[in-house]
């Protein structure tokens, strides 16, 4: 958001002691608010707004759409990140930068244009089991994409709940928790009712017939008794990472 803000500053300067002129001024805020494509309406105004650009989502876009949203994301020098990416759009998006790093458990691809000041405080993410970890690390590389120290805990769920306390410490000391269960997604609530911060609670579609793609564990999250617990969309780590980012740098 800084990069945005002095960005701003510098330009009203430079009209101001006459380096350009005001028409060269409205030419360079005509793509603040936002770039048409055709197909797409890039949003640069985001980071001025939000404190984080535009993230792109990648399902359901054809991978020259990607590269062209992509390469005016560039423009603007800011960080990029591509959500529910496939090895091959990573290819397409190689070819038009090196800056591109690609996280194959989270389907991330990360474009750094600039260093952000990582915070002090710890994002805990916490899975049930192995099997959400793809879940968690879509939270996990979004929360340190936006500069944040994250800890992992993986495989800790109640079926085998002495795994969880002997993690205890780490989870008392994150700022915020993400949990991330399937199955009956009972995880969330035991989480809550040991520590004093705010947890995420994300359901993944992991689980038998009766957990119905995940909404058994959405229920079980949005009906749990322990206190301090808000709950995402069934497989969404990226709006839980995202969430917790935004209530660690508060």
């Amino acid at each position: 958001m800084a990069i945005e803000v002095e960005s701003l500053k510098e330009l009203l300067k430079n009209v101001k002691d006459g380096q350009i002129n005001v028409d060269e001024a409205v030419e360079k805020l005509k793509t603040l608010p936002f770039e048409d494509l055709g197909f797409a309406k890039v949003d640069h105004h985001r980071n001025l707004r939000n404190g984080y650009p535009e993230v792109v989502y990648c399902e359901g876009k054809t991978n020259e759409q990607i590269k062209a949203i992509i390469l005016k994301l560039m423009e603007k020098n800011n960080n990029i990140m591509a959500t529910r990416a496939k090895p091959e759009v990573f290819e397409k998006v190689k070819e038009i930068t090196e800056d591109a790093v690609y996280y194959e458990s989270a389907r991330i691809i990360v474009v750094k244009r600039r260093e952000i000041l990582k915070s002090e405080k710890t994002i805990a993410i916490v899975t049930a089991g192995t099997s959400d970890i793809p879940v968690a690390e879509e939270a996990a590389v979004t929360a340190e994409t936006m500069g944040n120290s994250v800890v992992r805990v993986y495989d800790v769920g109640v079926a085998g709940i002495h795994r969880l306390f002997a993690k205890s410490e780490i989870l008392l000391k994150a700022n915020v928790l993400v949990v991330v269960a399937g199955m009956e997604g009972a995880l969330a609530s035991v989480v809550a009712g040991m520590v004093d911060k705010p947890v995420i609670a994300v359901p993944t579609s992991i689980g038998y017939g009766a957990n119905f793609g995940g909404l058994s564990a959405l229920l079980t999250m949005l009906n749990s008794c322990a206190s301090g617990i808000g709950v995402v969309n069934i497989d969404n780590g990226f709006g839980a990472g995202f969430l917790a980012a935004m209530i660690n740098r508060l």
